[in-house]
């Protein structure tokens, strides 16, 4: 359907935002109704032929429990299946609306949105659901930095790509979240290439490992003469990455009197060189990223509050490898056809006993763990097939507690499937042994390797 033949419904409370959407849509669709109320929803749908709802997430009405959005969304997906759906949200409602998606919503859009952006989006939907072809909504992110790529298929990276994609464009400031190895670094870099900044400046900064005089230096810049070392002028990364994005990595672990100098910067939009007075503007889209969890982060103790929300308008968070086995094998494959590449080697791939082994180790050093086990493999390996030999894990990571399972998180269905696979091994694929030791009978176990595709 085209969007001039279509019926457009706008469901806000903010007048603002209707008065915005009316104006912009007017000229290109056959009718516009607006709505502060979406109590009247039910009375609108039934009284108009409505091709296109635009739903905010949130209203002051008599639902109030926070998800209102959603409720409403379900609402509408009750009296009208078939009406396609865009929610309107906020950058701190992101997660939620990523969830709409899973409640029957067809996609999303965030305040402050691009006209041009958002006219598009309401076309290519409209005339998909004319069409009769739903395509999927799965996305992927790569990004170009490094030796390596942001890929999966697990629902918790789907997730993350199709919030990525949304607020890429955005100037919105980013907190990355996840234990090291999960690729936070190439999140913040994949994040930059499709933001609107993506032809100026990528600046990362490893600001955990500054003292307190080289934190300064780095970030704002200093005169000649400033210090003892000052031998000329520097330009600080603020200022490098004027117009572009930088990169605070390990944010989680500077000090109390940086943060303080980092929160006076991000108010004001300016930096002082040391050892000068004059105050230069500045004009950068703020990334930053930690290991720390984000309840420990919150500790007033240990981490500014007011800096928080300075730096987490909108919050990614990296799953450890463990939580997204299914991504494994990709990942694997990725890495040992780049590797190959890399060492002039044939193209090579895993034998089913090699993937095995893979699915099975949990992994605690996440992707670059994995990403190493696998240049290695390739290096050592003197045939095209990667066999279980070929793969040895890290006795670094091995040996740390960080390596544990969470089992509290893990489905019973994954934790069965892998002991099989473990037992089996551990046999080398007699499946008379492994039933025995598994206290399974040869049948039973057989029903589970159907199961379980193994």
């Amino acid at each position: 359907m085209i969007l001039k033949k279509a019926t457009v419904l706008i469901v806000d409370d903010d007048p603002d935002v209707l008065t915005a959407v009316k104006l912009l849509l007017k000229p290109e669709a056959r009718e516009i109704i607006t709505e502060k109320n979406p109590e009247n929803l039910n009375w609108l749908l039934q009284r108009h032929e409505v091709d296109m709802v635009l739903l905010d997430m949130n209203f002051n009405s008599a639902i109030n429990t926070g998800n209102e959005g959603l409720y409403w969304l379900r609402k509408v997906k009750e009296w009208k299946p078939n009406v396609c759906v865009i929610m309107i949200t906020a950058y701190g409602d992101i997660d939620l609306a990523v969830r709409s998606l899973k409640e029957g919503a067809n996609d999303f859009v965030v305040k402050p949105w691009h006209n041009e952006k958002l006219l598009n989006t309401i076309s290519d939907l409209l005339e998909k659901k004319e069409g009769g072809s739903a395509k999927s909504t799965k996305t992927s992110v790569k990004s170009t930095a490094g030796d390596t790529a942001i890929l999966g298929e697990s629902d918790a990276m789907q997730d993350i790509f199709y919030k990525v994609n949304k607020i890429a464009p955005t100037d919105a400031n980013i907190l990355i979240l996840g234990e090291n190895g999960t690729g936070k670094d190439l999140m913040a870099k994949a994040i930059h290439e499709r933001s609107l900044r993506a032809d100026k400046p990528f600046v990362k900064v490893d600001v955990g490992a500054l003292t307190d005089t080289l934190f300064e230096s780095e970030l704002f810049g200093h005169k000649k003469g400033a210090f003892t070392d000052a031998r000329e002028d520097r330009m600080g990364r603020f200022e490098e990455a004027q117009g572009g994005t930088l990169f605070l990595d390990e944010i989680g672990n500077i000090s109390l009197q940086q943060q303080a100098k980092l929160l006076t910067i991000l108010q004001n939009r300016q930096v002082t060189r040391l050892g000068t007075n004059k105050a230069v503007d500045v004009d950068i889209r703020l990334i930053c990223a930690t290991n720390v969890p984000l309840s420990e982060l919150a500790n007033e103790n240990k981490f500014r509050k007011d800096l928080i929300y300075r730096i987490n308008t909108v919050e990614i968070n990296m799953p450890p490898l463990r939580r997204r086995n299914e991504d494994i094998v990709i990942l694997a494959r990725h890495f040992a056809k780049q590797y190959a590449s890399k060492y002039l080697k044939s193209s090579m791939d895993f034998d089913a006993a090699a993937i095995n082994k893979l699915k099975m180790y949990n992994f605690p050093g996440n992707v670059r763990e994995l990403q190493y086990t696998i240049e290695r493999a390739v290096i050592m390996a003197d045939d095209t097939t990667l066999r279980p030999d070929d793969l040895i894990f890290s006795i670094l990571e091995t040996n740390t507690d960080s390596g544990a399972v969470d089992a509290d998180n893990i489905p019973l269905s994954t934790l069965e499937k892998n002991a099989i696979l473990r037992v089996i091994e551990k046999h080398n694929g007699n499946i008379t042994r492994a039933a025995k030791e598994l206290g399974l009978t040869r049948t039973a176990l057989y029903r589970r390797l159907s199961k379980y595709d193994i």
